[in-house]
């Protein structure tokens, strides 16, 4: 083996590794020593964990971090629950075969590319007391006013959040649970009807186990996502609580320096987290191809 051969695919992939390693690491780096207290243009250059004690025990930014902690994780949760669920269910119902089955799956499938950002501004513009249903509704005299119409976006418990999200995930874990189901086939269903098995315990214990390592690799990145958006909430949330993400870009766009010590400080709480979600994907998803 020439030493071309030997390293063909490091040589080649340098150049891309070259460009993430020094925007991705170096930038974690720097929001690390930045979140530490070290910002030299200001005269600062002690290394402390100060900003971590302001933000997480003591200090004037505790009740914006703990509010938009819970506020991050709600927001998160519900979206990354309620789309596997819908992800499933539609997969199921996608499997099946009937006419304009695949008109279905491209109509279904047809909102992947869109950016988030995109889906965000959709959600306020149909969803708003001002938007097309609430307009539609008021024409139609289902309602008195635009303004009567519920609040769903720009509210405090991110109803218009979960919207935006759960409509753009769905199609995406869906889509892994239908490659999955594809590759299985019936042979296990039809094991399971012969041996007396009804819908339900079919469902219960053949299918969902047998799909569950997809449904959980694909909520497991849902929710790294939907935790680490910035786009989304910055649309369509409201001034307080603000998630963590929009927390930590308006303390570092702070015209105090000083503050963008806590919004880095912050923003490595995020990469921690979603650290340890990532871990828990790769483990779920060699466990299923060992199991494979």
């Amino acid at each position: 083996m020439t030493f071309w051969d030997r390293w063909r695919i490091p040589i080649m992939l340098a150049p891309t590794m070259s460009v993430i390693v020094f925007l991705f690491i170096g930038g974690l780096i720097y929001a690390a020593m930045v979140s530490l207290g070290w910002q030299p243009l200001i005269g600062r250059t002690e290394i402390s964990l100060r900003a971590y004690q302001n933000i997480l025990f003591s200090g004037d930014f505790t009740e914006v971090f703990w509010h938009g902690l819970v506020l991050t994780i709600w927001v998160s949760v519900g979206s990354t629950v309620i789309s596997a669920i819908l992800a499933l269910m539609t997969a199921l119902l996608l499997r099946r075969s009937f006419v304009g089955k695949r008109v279905a799956t491209f109509l279904y499938q047809l909102n992947l590319p869109v950016p988030h950002v995109v889906a965000a501004i959709g959600i306020l513009f149909l969803f708003s007391q001002s938007g097309v249903l609430s307009r539609t509704g008021a024409q139609l005299g289902l309602l008195s006013y635009p303004s009567d119409f519920p609040v769903l976006v720009k509210d405090r418990y991110g109803i218009g959040m979960m919207l935006s999200f759960v409509w753009k995930e769905v199609p995406f874990i869906g889509v892994i649970v239908l490659a999955v189901l594809q590759s299985l086939g019936v042979d296990y269903e039809d094991l399971a009807r012969s041996l007396g098995a009804n819908r339900w315990q079919r469902f219960r214990y053949v299918i969902l186990p047998l799909v569950m390592p997809g449904v959980l690799s694909g909520s497991i990145l849902v929710f790294a996502f939907t935790f680490g958006s910035y786009e989304v909430p910055a649309i369509l949330g409201v001034r307080f609580p603000r998630t963590l993400t929009v927390t930590a870009v308006r303390f570092f766009r702070n015209p105090d320096l000083n503050a963008r010590t806590e919004g880095m400080a912050i923003s490595i709480i995020i990469s921690i987290i979603v650290f340890f979600l990532v871990l828990g994907y790769m483990w779920l998803s060699r466990r299923a191809i060992r199991r494979d």
